[in-house]
């Protein structure tokens, strides 16, 4: 889950089931006592420390298929949303918005998206794939400093000079997509996998033609040795957690309306994943799996038909600032019609409510009429957006006074994340 593109630390998502909200008997665990304070507090330390100084995500964390769906961008639409991996910028480019602002407060998640972006405009399509599709290539070094580096930015550039490592691909199971936080979490999660002995039925999942064989597997071969109970214990402390780029405000806020503990959070969200959705077209969780996409389980950008659009000029159409959505708003000159904000509003609610407020006043004020805004959270229900007062035609306005939900939609988008690991998902109209 996210703390957002307003603080050092940039939007890490959590684990969620992504369930419609329904909630079971409450499961969730007391954590009181002096050991438990200096727990969080030390898990707010390594939860700053890493998330404020590392590349956080070499991939996007959430459904760009849903985005398009519900957006329904134009050549009129100008859109501006968190960065992350720069992967879902991409996709939101194949339908041809005027333009696209990519906007993170971690410069190197920029990076690599402006990495994404030469890329595309200067390699074919078959390298471009090993570095991105397989993770690497033994010639990076060499393709990066004839056609990559030249079209970075300052700041790109000098974090990919002292990094051309991550795309080496030294041994046969390297790869750029074990690297950053959440790569070694993914790389850890598989080794878990192994040393359990499932690791190659959850590896089958991906290849079976129906459902009902997905569901048998994880059954059978996969759920009594996945969440067992050491697991889940770790799975409950604040350290774990904030490894895992969780904090506590944001685990607080889901165990508050889900009803239940995050290690079976967690649970809900696998087993939703691998017996109520097609695992064979889920690129997400096949990365996490494999290490690398593969030709047919792969993002848009990385097919060859798509590739081939965004190179003939739809890439131009991304503009990419590190900076925090508000300050970025307040910079804008025009207007924007689209908004995808992400979870990040979970930690900031709790962490920084000054800057949500100010962070919605500045939407306010660039959104054009009839704006459409999407947003997640860990949680199963938002309760902080719509009692939030912003200045509007000079006089002050309550937030849930100006949004028109699309609640119905949202629940039918939020139940086929193929990602599925947010609790709540939502589709909101400026209107008035």
């Amino acid at each position: 889950m996210t703390p957002a593109a307003l603080a050092p630390d940039p939007h890490p998502n959590s684990l969620a089931p992504g369930l419609p909200p329904v909630a079971p008997a409450s499961r969730a665990t007391s954590r009181k006592g002096p050991i438990d304070a200096i727990s969080s507090a030390i898990a707010r330390w390594i939860f700053t420390g890493v998330h404020g100084n590392c590349l956080v995500y070499n991939t996007c964390w959430e459904d760009p298929r849903l985005d398009r769906e519900v957006m329904r961008l134009t050549a009129e639409d100008d859109l501006v949303m968190i960065t992350s991996a720069g992967c879902n910028a991409l996709d939101y480019a194949l339908d041809g918005p005027r333009s696209i602002h990519a906007v993170d407060m971690n410069f190197r998640q920029n990076a690599l998206l402006e990495l994404k972006l030469a890329g595309i405009r200067r390699l074919d399509f078959e390298p471009f794939f090993e570095i991105f599709g397989h993770g690497g290539h033994r010639e990076f070094s060499s393709w990066y400093r004839r056609h990559l580096r030249a079209d970075l930015s300052e700041s790109a550039r000098a974090y990919w000079d002292d990094r051309q490592n991550y795309f080496a691909r030294s041994s046969p199971g390297d790869s750029f997509y074990h690297r950053g936080t959440t790569g070694h979490f993914g790389r850890i999660l598989t080794g878990y996998f192994r040393l359990a002995g499932f690791y190659e039925d959850a590896k089958r999942l991906f290849h079976v033609s129906s459902l009902a064989e997905q569901k048998e597997i994880y059954e059978r071969s996969i759920k009594p040795r996945f969440f067992r109970g050491s697991l889940k214990r770790l799975l409950e402390t604040d350290l774990a957690l904030s490894a895992l780029g969780i904090p506590k405000a944001q685990r607080d806020h889901l165990e508050k309306t889900c009803g239940m503990g995050m290690a079976d959070f967690m649970e809900d969200c696998v087993e939703a994943v691998f017996t109520r959705l097609p695992a064979h077209e889920n690129y997400f969780w096949h990365l996490y799996l494999y290490g690398r996409y593969s030709r047919e389980c792969c993002p848009n950008y990385l097919r060859p038909e798509h590739f081939a659009r965004l190179k003939a000029g739809l890439a131009d159409r991304i503009h990419v600032h590190t900076t925090d959505v508000a300050s970025f708003l307040r910079g804008h000159d025009g207007t924007l019609s689209r908004f995808v904000l992400l979870d990040h509003m979970d930690w900031l609610s709790h962490e920084h409510p000054g800057l949500l407020a100010a962070e919605w006043q500045a939407i306010v004020d660039r959104a054009r009429p009839g704006a459409r805004l999407l947003w997640r959270s860990g949680g199963f229900e938002v309760d902080f957006v719509d009692p939030l007062v912003v200045q509007r035609g000079g006089r002050p306005t309550r937030m849930g006074d100006i949004l028109r939900y699309d609640t119905a939609t949202a629940h039918a988008c939020h139940a086929r994340d193929r990602v599925h690991t947010y609790g709540s998902f939502y589709i909101a109209d400026l209107v008035g």
